[in-house]
């Protein structure tokens, strides 16, 4: 049993302090790292988005000009809108806060449910195209091995994410890095080298759009571009992630979000257009078992004058950073993801547990959920990056569509009173005419293409979420009725010091949870049941340092004190009975483990002990309410009793409302 924990320190790391100020500075992220951590989901997309978009032209490749041109656009004008989405919500959330509270829960609802499947199609989709490069690399009979190394690429990203975010990010980072260089130079080179043709590239453009006009007209040739443009959507993808994930970033997070922000866009416009270009200007076409990236490639190192090894050598390097990089980016649906899912899980739309950090400070439910869901989407598909990017597509825009219209709407109201109003109102209308009309042209595109199973995945969790924020609005007010009837107003002088426990009297230990009304319940029980046998009370209490407590050093002083608080309450109310009492509290992201940690120390302390605990029984428990709900105090009772600790889980009912007062009938 000791090897266990070691073995368990060894892969996820040593526990830290969410109240020590390194611990905070260990984790935040730099504009650099930011740019490698949350960029790559945006830059990776430049493997697989511009070939999508080129071959969709078909035969009139000539016009991949245009959208050469318009998808660094597009990069920068979405780019430029999410930059007002960091300065609203430094905290974090992204589109999901921006469509919430600019727009409406429900808005916000859709918005979040479409980024939580974006998220897991984006490690799906990265792991899948990263694959395609690398095997691009062997034989044709490799290919049945490629399905296996994609599941081993997930295990080895939830490991290294249950570590940490700056952990999985400093092991990546080199290959991003490579990759960027790498990609810049082939980019450079290939257009320096063939600079004397780009005119003719833009001639043959010219000649090309005004041939397919006359022969098939002005609106087929706006069609085709339009389909092109929105089938490397892909493209565009990962620009939210930093608005998404603010609260990871070192302060001034605003200042360190524009600048991520402008990496990201910089080096994805520079390298999704360049890649387009290549296409053009080397005459790249599809080769079967290779991407297309990889056939235009090999010809910018042909014309190095490389022996063939050497080219060799060199596409090797090349295609595993490619593969490398869309790895990096499957971690960016980790970092994401999981924050989404924290914020949502705040406003009570998906379960609880999704808040809760780990004692590595990562939120390790939420990063086990995208994981084995992305397992389930690669393991349905077999990895069909084409499949992958009709599903992917969708979400992407609904979300910016969702924000970006909120933004036109929040700088409309504050047209009479700020200045700078038409600037920013002019930015998030022209990002969100963009992507209401990439959003259209894709729905049209790809509904009866496979696109309408994104809409059925993200409409259940839709109905999911719908049906979990209803309990807990029941649970709430059922909560609320709890705290009117067993809790006791202070009625006493709350000043009182209580007098000090004597180890050797038997002792009452009373583990408290946020409910003051259960944790009267509790103690009343004890001392109704065992009248006379408890000098001695108790009170434990543990303050969940959750990710919305974490994201703040205020919100952690808020916790602390709404602890103190408590205790205070109950240690007082103990010695207006003239009990003995005393308190012990203690703080972390794994409640029971810090309980479970505490607990040796008040038993050391008091020798002669029962504990005991409440637990709210439901008239009809389910399997989704003893999965919504904290099962902590069954939990503790099984550990303790294991280790000879007397243990008792005190039955807390809901108590029935109150009549309403009778109606007089006056005539």
């Amino acid at each position: 049993m000791s090897v266990l924990p070691s073995v368990r320190r060894l892969v996820f790391g040593k526990k830290l302090d969410p109240f020590d100020p390194k611990t905070r500075k260990h984790i935040v992220l730099i504009a650099l790292l930011a740019w490698i951590g949350l960029g790559a989901d945006g830059l990776s997309s430049s493997c697989y988005g511009p070939e999508e978009a080129f071959l969709a032209l078909s035969h009139h490749t000539p016009l991949a000009l245009y959208l050469a041109g318009a998808t660094a656009l597009t990069v920068f004008i979405i780019s430029l809108a999410y930059n007002q989405v960091i300065e609203l919500f430094p905290s974090g959330g992204g589109g999901y806060k921006a469509a919430t509270q600019l727009i409406g829960p429900y808005a916000g609802l859709v918005s979040g449910s479409a980024l939580i499947v974006d998220y897991v199609l984006t490690i799906a989709i990265s792991v899948a195209s990263g694959a395609d490069a690398m095997f691009s690399l062997f034989s044709p009979h490799a290919q049945v091995y490629k399905l296996g190394a994609e599941i081993g690429i997930i295990a080895m990203l939830i490991v290294l994410n249950l570590r940490g975010v700056k952990e999985s990010i400093m092991v990546l980072a080199p290959i991003f890095l490579g990759f960027f260089i790498t990609h810049a130079f082939l980019i450079i080179y290939g257009v320096n080298y063939h600079a004397a043709a780009l005119h003719e590239v833009v001639q043959s453009t010219w000649s090309e759009t005004l041939q397919l006009s006359k022969s098939s007209g002005w609106m087929f040739t706006v069609a085709l571009f339009l389909r092109a443009y929105s089938v490397g959507a892909g493209t565009y993808t990962g620009i939210e992630a930093v608005s998404n994930n603010v609260n990871m970033l070192a302060e001034p997070r605003v200042r360190t979000g524009h600048w991520t922000m402008f990496y990201m866009a910089l080096s994805l416009a520079f390298t999704a257009g360049g890649i387009i270009l290549l296409y053009l200007l080397w005459h790249a076409s599809p080769t079967e078992g290779q991407t297309l990236n990889a056939v235009t490639f090999r010809l910018v190192l042909n014309s190095l004058s490389l022996s063939g090894a050497h080219v060799d050598t060199a596409m090797w390097i090349v295609l595993a950073l490619e593969a490398g990089l869309l790895l990096v980016a499957a971690n960016t649906g980790f970092l994401g993801g999981p924050a989404v899912l924290a914020s949502m899980a705040t406003d009570h739309w998906v379960p609880r547990q999704f808040r809760q950090l780990s004692s590595r400070m990562v939120t390790q439910n939420g990063v086990l959920v995208m994981g084995i869901s992305a397992l389930a989407i690669l393991l349905l598909t077999r990895g069909q990056v084409r499949l992958l990017v009709v599903l992917y597509s969708i979400n992407v825009f609904l979300t910016f569509s969702l924000s970006l219209f909120g933004l036109c709407s929040h700088w409309w109201e504050r047209r009479l009173y700020q200045l700078d109003w038409k600037i920013k109102f002019a930015t998030a209308a022209i990002g969100f005419m963009v992507c209401a009309a990439i959003l259209l042209v894709i729905l049209a595109e790809k509904l009866m293409l496979g696109g309408w199973v994104t809409v059925l995945i993200t409409s259940a969790v839709v109905g999911f979420c719908l049906i979990i924020h209803g309990h807990y609005d029941h649970i709430r007010d059922l909560m609320q009725r709890v705290d009117q009837v067993y809790a006791v107003k202070p009625d006493w002088d709350e000043d009182v010091v209580a007098k000090t426990p004597d180890p050797a009297h038997e002792t009452a230990v009373i583990l408290l949870g946020n409910s003051r009304g259960a944790g009267m319940h509790a103690l009343r029980w004890v001392l109704d049941t065992f009248p006379g046998r408890f000098t001695n009370v108790v009170f434990v209490s543990v303050g969940e340092v959750d990710k919305e407590a974490f994201n703040s050093e205020r919100t952690l002083k808020s916790l602390c004190a709404r602890i103190e608080n408590s205790l205070n309450y109950f240690t007082s109310y103990c010695a207006s009975r003239g009990l003995a009492a005393t308190s012990y509290q203690t703080y972390g992201g794994d409640p029971l483990g810090e309980l479970m940690g505490l607990l040796p120390k008040v038993f050391a302390d008091f020798p002669k002990c029962v504990v005991f605990s409440s637990k709210l029984v439901f008239e009809h428990e389910t399997l989704l309410t003893r999965w919504l709900h904290n099962q902590m105090p069954l939990a503790v009772q099984q550990r303790l009793e294991a280790g000879g600790h007397p243990t008792h889980v005190v039955p807390l009912p809901i108590p029935k409302p109150a009549a309403p007062p009778p109606r007089i009938d006056i005539r």
